[in-house]
């Protein structure tokens, strides 16, 4: 215990405007659609990186962005309430809608994006595999962002630990754990988004389809890896062989 680091305390809320909050959680997401927006129309405009004119414009993802921001929040939500707290919310229903409380999926977010990616494409007549390579190069933005969003509320800790990095959450009871949000910035976010930077860089776009599939085995293995680290939801608990849901769910996306 007295090798453990003090967690930092910061205040989750950003600003406080009377009954108005702005809260580092929902920045986290606002960033993270932003700042990949822009770096996914400096990939469209790019013309080496396609071997040609881009098959979508910088316009037709000026228009996907809020299908994108519908598919990740809807989807996100909705797979954290059917599958972390589904008896929970039968019996709350007007929680689901209280989004600032925290309770997002990341596979649901993804199941989410791909229903978006794929309904624009159809609809504006550009190819779903290359809209999804973009989509997918950009994404690992907001999962850092949204990683250290988790750290900042102090939610979604690690596992008790004797590391000489491990912290005591506020939540987390008086336990040193692994700070595995942190764990998975570093891995989910900037390794992945490094990797990822490097196939479009390399010309993966010109082979449809291979971002999308990097990117879901990438964050598979990596969520897999942090998993081992993290504190299981409290009302799931471990599963199968000491599975935990993030790694059930991780290997659809891996195959």
């Amino acid at each position: 215990m007295l090798l453990a680091l003090p967690f930092p305390h910061l205040d989750p809320v950003l600003i406080q405007l009377g009954p108005f909050a702005i809260r580092w959680y929902a920045l986290a997401y606002i960033a993270g659609i932003l700042i990949g927006w822009f770096y996914a129309r400096a990939i469209i405009r790019n013309e080496r990186y396609w071997g040609g004119p881009a098959p979508m414009t910088a316009a037709d993802y000026d228009d996907f962005i809020v299908w994108v921001t519908l598919g990740i929040i809807l989807g996100g939500r909705l797979g954290y309430v059917a599958v972390y707290s589904p008896a929970y919310f039968a019996a709350h229903p007007l929680e689901i809608l209280q989004l600032w409380n925290g309770g997002m999926s990341f596979h649901g977010g993804f199941a989410g994006c791909i229903a978006a990616v794929v309904l624009f494409a159809k609809s504006r007549g550009v190819p779903v595999l290359s809209l999804g390579d973009v989509t997918c190069a950009v994404g690992p933005i907001g999962l850092f962002l949204g990683r250290l969003a988790n750290f900042v509320n102090g939610e979604l800790w690690g596992r008790q630990s004797d590391a000489p990095w491990a912290m005591v959450f506020p939540s987390g009871g008086p336990l040193a754990r692994h700070p595995s949000q942190l764990y998975e910035a570093t891995l989910e976010g900037l390794v992945l988004f490094a990797a990822l930077s490097l196939l479009v860089r390399g010309g993966a776009l010109k082979r449809p389809g291979l971002v999308i599939g990097a990117f879901a085995i990438g964050y598979a293995i990596a969520r897999s890896f942090c998993e081992l680290f993290r504190e299981p939801d409290a009302q799931l608990g471990f599963l199968w062989g000491g599975l935990t849901m993030g790694m059930l769910l991780s290997v659809p996306l891996m195959l």
